[in-house]
């Protein structure tokens, strides 16, 4: 039994005689298509499997039929960069920049496989099909590669444990974890069971371990994953992640996290006035320093920003222009406004919520790059201080990408375990603002 094509909408076929996959036999690699070159501990190549020979096309063009065959895409095989267009199946101007970066992405990633890819966005989106282009411009290119739907996976795996079984689970599971090239398609919508938990995990931490090149789809939230898999798929020196939307929300059709479009599209690095409203040349001086550092979190997001400065200074708008910036290269950013924040979570608490309390919170907490917007009135319940604590106590210890605006931060409460994260050196850059309010015009008007 071999796989049929993966695309979610397509079973397993029963064919004993494809269990050998290509139909010649080869003396290097038995069949598997891949080896394990034998090189001393320290080279490059160590322990990293790469493709047989017996994989290249070169000249004989049944080699390729032989790679599709094996590669599970069944009908995906017509799906090609060519074919695929690089706009995606949405309207909107804004998931359409978002596919485009998806897109030019993935060609890149086709022409030298390495490191992991992932895909995410909601069925419809696009995602299943830029995988697909990507494993046939590899198999084109000599590639073994295999494509996988991974409640399929999951099933078959269950049924080798039967009698009747054509292939054993200890060959299905290392032709999966070792595939030169894989790609799991549709991560998250497997069963919930242990097992099935466990088994992705083994897969996802082995190639990680490995650094086998891997291509994952998710139509959920990454928030939404199991824990153990997220620190090897957000692992940022190891993959990329392309969102292919804005409209995702992680929970039904909320904006959990999500700012509108028509907003963030009005705050930008460019439309930012360094002028002030009518500034000094110190206070232009603050101005300036606080946009070269937004602008170089926006282009690597890491460590904490603190924009530090009183109503009307910028803050809200650069902070905004980094999501904007970081959402049009398709990075997934959560962005709140702390009283806001605090309502969403006690609204889980009533009997009509769709969501549970440690749903929502998990989200936040993981959340790729998380901007809260006005942090001052954290203090203002022992409930809410105490959520806000826990919530600053995981992303500091995680280190995940933190933007933070406030009005005041008191040095003098080093002791405080909220201002003691915001002041820490090694991971906080404190950005005060000292300029006019922006929405005043009295002043300016009068000079």
């Amino acid at each position: 039994m071999i796989p049929e094509s993966g695309s979610g909408n397509t079973g397993w076929r029963d064919h004993p005689e494809d269990v050998s996959i290509l139909d010649t036999a080869c003396d290097i690699c038995g069949d598997l298509k891949w080896v394990i070159p034998d090189v001393p501990v320290g080279d490059p190549s160590y322990a990293k499997a790469v493709p047989c020979n017996c994989t290249k096309i070169h000249s004989d063009p049944s080699k390729l039929l032989q790679l599709q065959r094996y590669s599970n895409l069944g009908p995906l095989t017509r799906v090609t960069f060519d074919t695929l267009g690089s706009n995606g199946p949405s309207k909107a101007g804004s998931d359409q920049e978002l596919f485009q970066y998806a897109f030019n992405t993935a060609r890149r990633f086709a022409d030298e496989p390495e490191g992991w890819l992932m895909f995410s966005g909601p069925s419809g989106s696009g995602k299943t099909h830029l995988a697909a282009a990507i494993v046939n411009r590899a198999l084109e290119n000599g590639q073994h590669s295999f494509f996988v739907f991974v409640p399929d996976l999951l099933d078959h795996l269950r049924s080798t444990y039967t009698s009747s079984s054509e292939i054993s689970y200890d060959q299905l599971f290392e032709q999966v974890r070792n595939a030169p090239l894989l790609v799991l398609d549709d991560l998250g919508t497997q069963s919930s069971t242990s097992w099935a938990q466990e088994k992705i995990y083994q897969i996802i931490n082995y190639r990680y371990v490995n650094k086998l090149p891997t291509i994952f789809t998710i139509s959920q939230p990454i928030e939404n994953l199991d824990s153990h898999w997220k620190t090897r798929l957000l692992d940022e020196e190891n993959g990329i992640v392309c969102h292919l939307t804005l409209n995702e929300t992680g929970v039904g059709k909320d904006k959990w996290g999500i700012v509108d479009k028509n907003v963030i599209n009005r705050f930008t690095f460019d439309s930012f006035n360094l002028k002030g409203n009518g500034a000094d040349r110190q206070q232009i001086q603050s101005l300036e320093m606080a946009l070269a550092y937004a602008k170089n979190f926006a282009n690597a997001p890491d460590g904490w920003l603190v924009f530090l400065g009183p109503t009307g200074s910028g803050k809200t708008h650069l902070s905004l222009a980094i999501a904007n910036e970081c959402l049009r290269r398709g990075q997934r950013v959560m962005y709140f406004l702390v009283a806001d924040l605090l309502d969403y979570l006690r609204d889980t608490f009533s009997p009509d919520s769709k969501v549970t309390y440690d749903t929502r919170f998990d989200q936040v907490r993981n959340a790729s790059i998380l901007i809260l917007r006005d942090f001052g009135a954290y203090h203002a319940t022992p409930w809410a201080r105490e959520k806000l604590y826990q919530l600053l106590v995981h992303r500091h210890d995680a280190r995940l990408p933190t933007i933070i605006t406030t009005r005041e931060l008191d040095e003098d409460k080093r002791s405080d375990p909220i201002v003691s994260r915001l002041l820490d050196v090694t991971l906080v850059s404190v950005i005060p603002i000292d300029a006019p309010d922006y929405r005043y015009r009295g002043r300016a008007d009068k000079r």
